[in-house]
């Protein structure tokens, strides 16, 4: 029982920190724009931000019973699965993070499980008609919608608008924007920091903790919700760069249009419980709004980088988490999921310090956005 309760303690701590990511990751979906158009400072951006995302992860749990119970089958998970699924998850986040992609938090998460029950309990606890209509079909239209939405709302903003003088029109739209992002924070908080409270709710499934019929344990929430809130505070530095300025150059009108559509598209799929990448929908909508003003580059090699990181993410959390599950099982007992986790954390010491040596300078970002030479000695993310 003792070996039990430190397991069960090392999964839920994993998934928090895996939360923590999630926040500050995904800080870019909801403020890359508004920084980048100068709707909000930086600092107050990710601040207000993490506010909603704080409020947002108590508005619904259709999405956790969908990770929970949805797809895979929770007789058949073990804590070490369920541990194993979460390094997978982690690890993928952590490297995109470095990198700056904008890749999928929740299908790193999604793969991780995924991948650990295969090779733990074998392809019939992996519910396949689950993933195919809860996962990978919202995977493919979301950002398609996004993009149809966002290019069609862009397209509309500039008509409509075509003769009120610039000044006017920006000052208008950037004050538009502060609601939209924040639109768009609530919802990220809706979407995302349920998958994670799925997830220790299949831990305590797992430990018989509760029974597959209870709900999400209120602890749960609220701790998930300080993880990802918290996490969004940092700020994913790197990733609101690349966002926010390497897709297309964004003004206050096309940043009011994609953050009213992404944040439209993620409210819709909460409803409906599906754990949707909020990073393919907000992606999605910045190249609609590229689309939709006229003579706007949009750098579609980028875009196609991106998409080519999204095909990866399921199948190389997969591994990483049928990985970590099979190098536990070698060694045996918590032993083994203590062994991977000192791995797990010599990995993730490894980015950080890698990326303290190239840091991004949070006056740099906004710099890089407004022309204008940032002070000296400025914190770095």
């Amino acid at each position: 029982m003792e070996a039990n309760t430190l397991l069960l303690g090392v999964v839920v701590a994993t998934a928090l920190t895996f939360d923590f990511t999630n926040g500050f990751h995904d800080t870019a979906n909801a403020m890359a724009t508004s920084i980048a158009t100068r709707a909000l400072p930086p600092r107050v951006a990710v601040a207000l931000s993490a506010v909603l995302n704080f409020v947002g992860a108590f508005l619904s749990l259709e999405v956790a019973a969908t990770i929970a119970k949805g797809i895979v089958d929770s007789g058949a998970i073990t804590l070490t699965v369920v541990f194993a699924g979460l390094v997978g998850g982690l690890a993928w986040n952590l490297l995109t993070w470095y990198f700056g992609i904008p890749s999928s938090s929740s299908h790193a998460l999604i793969g991780g499980v995924v991948g650990a029950t295969l090779i733990a309990a074998g392809a019939s606890a992996v519910k396949g008609a689950g993933i195919v209509s809860k996962i990978l079909v919202p995977a493919i239209l979301a950002p398609v919608f996004a993009i149809v939405v966002a290019t069609i709302g862009t397209y509309l903003v500039y008509r409509i608008t075509a003769n009120v003088p610039d000044r006017v029109r920006t000052r208008g739209f950037r004050l538009g924007q502060i609601g939209s992002a924040s639109l768009v924070s609530l919802a990220h908080g809706t979407n995302d920091a349920q998958k994670t409270m799925g997830v220790i709710t299949l831990a305590l499934i797992a430990n018989h903790s509760i029974t597959q019929n209870d709900g999400t344990p209120f602890w749960v929430i609220v701790a998930c919700a300080l993880a990802i809130a918290l996490g969004t505070y940092i700020g994913g530095w790197r990733v609101i760069r690349t966002l926010g300025k390497g897709l297309t150059e964004i003004e206050s009108p096309q940043g009011f249009a994609a953050e009213a559509s992404s944040a439209a598209i993620i409210f819709a799929a909460t409803h409906f419980g599906f754990p949707l990448s909020t990073t393919h929908v907000c992606s999605g909508s910045i190249m609609g709004a590229g689309v939709g003003k006229r003579l706007a580059e949009v750098r579609w090699g980028l875009a196609g980088r991106m998409v080519t990181a999204w095909l990866c993410t399921l199948p190389a959390a997969a591994l990483v988490g049928a990985g970590a599950w099979k190098g536990a099982d070698l060694i045996g007992g918590t032993g083994g999921v203590t062994a991977v986790f000192v791995v797990a954390l010599i990995f993730a010491v490894g980015l950080y310090l890698a990326a303290r040596r190239q840091p991004v300078n949070h006056a740099n970002v906004n710099s890089e956005w407004t022309g204008k030479l940032p002070p000296t000695k400025e914190p770095v993310a």
